[in-house]
């Protein structure tokens, strides 16, 4: 059991990197590396169990699909870290090299220690959120036949992928394709980490077919998330029976996918989204390309590194324009995920989602509006449009106290970790790892909520889930 509820002041330490930043905003390289640096140190507090002690129903190899960890590892590392190749660029390096003697743009290195130091508090404010209702162990009504659970994670598998191509093809309901699809590909890839130890020819083998044809589809996808996540889901569903394996190829493994996806991806687009080749052409010269390509004259990869990598460049943009020439947005943009929540096939003249989105966008001059591009702000960005360092601190905390309190529903419903936070929480609920603006993560969490119940309600039907 977890000890009692840890003083504010331990909370109050989270905010210290930020507080500190802000006083020495005058010296903007010092305040930018205390806010950079400050995310490590929340990630040292938090995950350490300094501010409140780490559930230990379970080992940590055995949990870190939790909320405080994943949740935050990816979340607010790709938010919080990522700028620092930003800044070199900001302070004239390149391929970590300094080459530019010019004198530096003051005011860009102005702006990118404000937007890192917005990046702090959110993090220190998000992880707040999560530990304040992180309650562990969650008491269940349900359990589930354990000596059946590798099975049944292979029939979830088996099952949502058909249904979620079946929601594909019925008008306005294309979301929950979405949901059904990351939900298949987390139950085959937790299905096949449950195999493997257990020596199931069978179900290995179908298991590593299902997880195959999810990395070719990743690959073909045009996007590198989607095959980084394929990677690092089947590293930590493993990392528990087999931690030196994880530890000695998966991590070197997203090392390397971090190093070339960037050349993949440039070439794969070039040719698959050209129209001129079939995506497994484009793929194969992608991967050609990008495994004899020279690094020291290909510089995509550190354009990947600074302009693609962290969205902070962006960010700047919008601080610029608002609130000096846009107000802020107040409830404007909750009142908008209100209407996206509402599927389109009750209201068929629903107004676009991604019109609203890109409308601030326009805006505030992020991109024009003549280009064919999408540039969707992320969640951070949202808040501060919403109502600056308030609506960051607001929507951030409120944004970890939401995910905490979906992973201890999940478990509750769905008897347990394995279940309910590894399969449900992180199958459904797979959007929380990446912050994106206010319409699209509403209205995804919203459904994804609706279609646990009816999950929960299906399982119950059919005698898998079981009152204690």
């Amino acid at each position: 059991m977890q000890s009692s509820k840890p003083a504010i002041e331990r909370y109050i330490v989270l905010f210290i990197p930020w507080l500190l930043a802000l006083l020495l905003k005058n010296d903007d390289e010092l305040s930018y590396m205390i806010a950079w640096l400050g995310s490590f140190l929340i990630f040292y507090l938090t995950l350490s169990g300094w501010i409140k002690p780490i559930p230990d129903d379970r080992s940590i190899a055995e949990q870190l699909m939790r909320p405080v960890f994943l949740v935050q590892i990816i979340f607010a590392g790709y938010m919080a870290s990522t700028s620092i190749f930003y800044f070199m660029d900001v302070l004239g390096y390149e391929n970590f090299e300094k080459v530019s003697h010019l004198l530096i743009d003051q005011e860009r290195l102005r702006q990118t220690a404000l937007c890192q130091r917005y990046y702090c508090l959110g993090h220190a404010a998000f992880v707040s959120g999560i530990l304040i209702f992180m309650d562990y162990p969650v008491k269940s009504k349900y359990y589930v036949e354990k000596q059946g659970l590798a099975n049944l994670l292979m029939m979830f598998a088996i099952i949502s992928f058909p249904v979620s191509i079946l929601f594909l093809k019925i008008p306005g309901l294309s979301q929950f394709y979405y949901q059904l699809n990351t939900l298949s590909f987390m139950a085959g890839t937790l299905a096949l980490a449950f195999a493997l130890p257990l020596k199931k020819t069978g179900n290995t083998l179908i298991c590593i077919s299902f997880y195959v044809f999810n990395f070719y589809q990743a690959l073909i996808s045009g996007f590198k998330e989607p095959i980084i996540i394929s990677v690092l889901v089947l590293g930590v569903f493993l990392y528990p029976n087999y931690k030196k394996l994880v530890a000695g190829v998966f991590i070197p493994v997203l090392l390397l996918l971090f190093m070339f996806l960037p050349t993949y991806n440039r070439i794969f687009r070039q040719n698959a989204w050209a129209g001129d080749t079939n995506v497994k052409e484009a793929s194969q010269i992608a991967l050609d390309a990008t495994l004899n390509s020279n690094s020291d004259e290909d510089d995509s990869n550190w354009g990947f590194l600074t302009y693609r990598l962290s969205e902070i460049d962006m960010f700047i943009k919008f601080t610029q324009s608002t609130p000096k020439q846009i107000d802020y947005y107040g409830l404007a943009l909750i009142r908008q995920s209100g209407m996206a929540i509402i599927p389109r096939i009750f209201w068929p003249s629903k107004p676009s989602t991604e019109e609203m989105i890109m409308e601030r966008v326009y805006n505030a001059g992020v991109i024009n509006r003549a280009a064919v591009v999408s540039a969707k702000p992320a969640f951070i960005v949202d808040a501060y449009l919403s109502y600056g360092t308030l609506g960051v601190f607001i929507f951030l905390f409120a944004y970890g106290a939401v995910a905490q309190l979906l992973s201890i529903k999940a478990e509750q419903l769905f008897g347990g970790y394995i279940l309910g936070t590894a399969l449900i929480f992180s199958g459904l609920f797979q959007i929380m790892w990446r912050g994106i603006s206010f319409e699209f993560l509403i209205n995804t969490v919203f459904w994804s909520y609706i279609s646990m119940l009816v999950i929960h309600k299906i399982l119950i039907a059919v005698h898998i889930l079981k009152e204690v």
